[in-house]
C-alpha cells in the first residue's frame, strides 16, 4: 500500500512554485552577500591604490568602486556641517564635513573631515579653525552616508547659525543650503596623525550586512523545505484499521 495519497494538480502545482520561489529568493539573497563581500574587498583595498587626478572621476566615478584622488582648491571656513549620529565611541560625538572649492570649478566637493569624540553631553565638541588659502587633499572619493528615515523636515534651512548639525546628510538639502551645486560623492580624507579628527573610515553596510544577507538566505531556504513538507504530511495516506485486531 502505498504511503501517500494522491494530490490534486493544484496542490503540487502550489507547492512546486512556492518552492521555487522561496530557493530563488534565497539564492538571491547569496548572490546579495557576495557582492556585498566584494564591495568591502574594493574599499579595503583602494586605500593603498594609486592616487588619482579628481578631474578624472568627479563627475562620473566608476561604479562600484572607490578611487583615491587628490584635489587643489580651498575650504569654505565658515560653512561646517556636523553629522551628530556616528557612534565610534560609548561617548557619541559628530562626523564633521566642510565645502571646499577645487581649482577652476564651479561646483563644489563635500569633505569629510573626519570624527571628533563627544564628551557625554548635548553640546558638540569644540572645531577647530579650518586652514585658509590652497589646500591640497588626499583621500577616498566615495558616496554619501544614508540618510535613513528621515524625520522633522529640513533641519539645516531652520538653523541660521554655523556650524550646522542634523541626524543625516541630504546631499541635497545641502546643496539647497550652500544654494550652489555639489559634486555627486564625499572626499574623505586619508587618516592623517597631527590631525585631531579621527579618520578611521568604513564602507556603511551597517543596514544590511553581507552575515545578515545570508541569514534571510537561510530563512527562504528553511522556507522552502517546509513546504515541501507540509505538502508531504498533507498527502500522507491514512492507515486502514486493521481488521483482524481483535
Amino acid at each position: 500500500m502505498s504511503w501517500m495519497r494522491r494530490p490534486s494538480w493544484w496542490s503540487v502545482a502550489l507547492t512546486v512554485a512556492g518552492a521555487l520561489v522561496f530557493v530563488r529568493l534565497g539564492i538571491w539573497q547569496l548572490h546579495r552577500a557576495d557582492f556585498k563581500d566584494e564591495l568591502l574587498r574594493r574599499y579595503a583595498a583602494a586605500a593603498s591604490a594609486p592616487v588619482q587626478a579628481f578631474d578624472a572621476v568627479a563627475l562620473h566615478p566608476p561604479q562600484d568602486a572607490y578611487p583615491r584622488v587628490r584635489v587643489e582648491g580651498h575650504y569654505l571656513v565658515d560653512r561646517l556641517y556636523l553629522l551628530d549620529n556616528p557612534k565610534h565611541d560609548n561617548m557619541g560625538g559628530v562626523e564633521a564635513y566642510v565645502p571646499f572649492q577645487p581649482n577652476g570649478q564651479g561646483q563644489l566637493l563635500l569633505v569629510d573631515l573626519g570624527f571628533l569624540p563627544g564628551n557625554s553631553t548635548d553640546t558638540p565638541p569644540q572645531l577647530p579653525p579650518l586652514p585658509d588659502g590652497r589646500q591640497v587633499l588626499q583621500g577616498l572619493y566615495q558616496p554619501p552616508p544614508g540618510t535613513g528615515f528621515e524625520m522633522g523636515g529640513n533641519a539645516l534651512a531652520q538653523q541660521a547659525r554655523w556650524p550646522k548639525t542634523s541626524i543625516y546628510l541630504d546631499m541635497k538639502q545641502v546643496a539647497g543650503d550652500l544654494h550652489t551645486t555639489l559634486y555627486p560623492r564625499v572626499l574623505t580624507l586619508d587618516a592623517d596623525p597631527a590631525s585631531i579628527y579621527v579618520r578611521v573610515h568604513t564602507l556603511d553596510l551597517s543596514s544590511m550586512p553581507p552575515a545578515r544577507h545570508r541569514a534571510y538566505a537561510f530563512q527562504w531556504f528553511t522556507f522552502a523545505f517546509a513546504a515541501v513538507v507540509i505538502f508531504l504530511v498533507l498527502h500522507r495516506a491514512k492507515r486502514r484499521p486493521n481488521k483482524n485486531a481483535s
